[in-house]
């Protein structure tokens, strides 16, 4: 069968689909060069060191969804967990547990909940919407009884209250640990996603689940082990959020799981799975938090940035549909 698609309009949605999110990144970027009243506080060393570090939050979560995504799933358990985690890990600390510990205890409700979530999506064959969608009241409901419906704080000074603490504001050097993680896992997930056993799995599981399964690949388990996987980031950004509060709260991070899913979709990630980077998604959120911080800057109001961010969402996912097109 003839090929008829143009050959120029193909190379060209695979350039964007690579470069996209770069030049997404790099287009809103000077957006916000064209105000003289913000453009000097704006490319500041100190303003880049606050967008750093509040995309630190939803940059991790992206890592953790990118696996789910890319393997054909959804999880809107997101945020509940990350509250989750963050009163686990402020009663821990303010029980006077050690760092490591509280460090594990919080990784292991977000794989917990992932593997949960994972079972019975494979176990059962239920679609991940309407299982993530329970466990986003679950969870939630845990980390209120859990907090006993207030919040959680935490007196001393453990490191984990350092992760996200930031020096000097006014210069973009030193980074707040967080955003070096951040950075680091980042860098190790897309070595894993691109040049690993497990992370072909996952793009052919999202490709073609039923072709993977003919193919010899352990579907349930994989699918288990994706969202348990992703668990931990989830559980590792409930940490962050702890330490940004320093206290845990089960009523923070309502909504995230969309910021999430948004900078998955806006790193070039397909919702029909397949298609997805680590680094993508990273610069997805970075994207998100330089329209907030600008926004913010130049005090436009809240929903002027949620219509911004909205749009931006919907270009990303027509950017998928043409990409999606050009190779049927």
């Amino acid at each position: 069968m003839t090929d008829k698609r143009p050959p120029g309009l193909s190379r060209w949605t695979e350039v964007l689909s690579v470069f996209g999110p770069f030049l997404g990144l790099l287009f809103v970027t000077a957006l916000f060069s064209l105000s003289d009243e913000l453009r000097p506080v704006f490319y500041t060393g100190g303003s880049w060191k606050n967008i750093l570090t509040q995309t630190v939050i939803v940059a991790i979560g992206a890592l953790g969804m990118t696996l789910i995504i890319v393997s054909g799933g959804i999880d809107l358990s997101v945020g509940s967990v990350v509250a989750l985690s963050g009163v686990v890990g402020a009663w821990m600390l303010k029980h006077q547990a050690p760092a490591g510990w509280t460090i594990l205890a919080t990784l292991s409700v977000g794989a917990l909940v992932g593997l949960i979530n994972g079972s019975i999506i494979a176990g059962f064959r239920m679609l991940p919407f309407v299982v993530t969608l329970g466990m986003m009241g679950i969870a939630r409901g845990v980390a209120k009884w859990l907090a006993d419906n207030q919040t959680v704080n935490v007196e001393g000074d453990s490191i984990i209250l350092r992760l996200m603490e930031r020096h000097s504001t006014d210069t973009f050097l030193p980074l707040p640990y967080g955003v070096w993680i951040t950075v680091i896992l980042t860098l190790m997930l897309a070595v894993v996603l691109r040049s690993s056993v497990f992370g072909r799995h996952v793009f052919a599981i999202g490709s073609n689940e039923a072709t993977a399964r003919l193919c010899g690949i352990p579907v349930r388990w994989r699918k288990v082990s994706i969202y348990a996987l992703a668990g931990v980031f989830f559980g590792l950004a409930g940490l962050m959020q702890l330490s940004r509060l320093t206290q845990g709260d089960p009523s923070v991070a309502v909504g995230l799981e969309l910021d999430i899913i948004a900078a998955v979709v806006i790193g070039g990630a397909s919702l029909n799975g397949g298609t997805g980077s680590m680094m993508g998604s990273v610069i997805g959120a970075l994207i998100m938090a330089v329209l907030r911080s600008g926004s913010s800057q130049m005090n436009w109001p809240n929903y002027v940035q949620e219509i911004i961010i909205g749009v931006v969402i919907i270009l990303a996912v027509g950017l998928d549909r043409l990409r999606q097109k050009t190779r049927d």
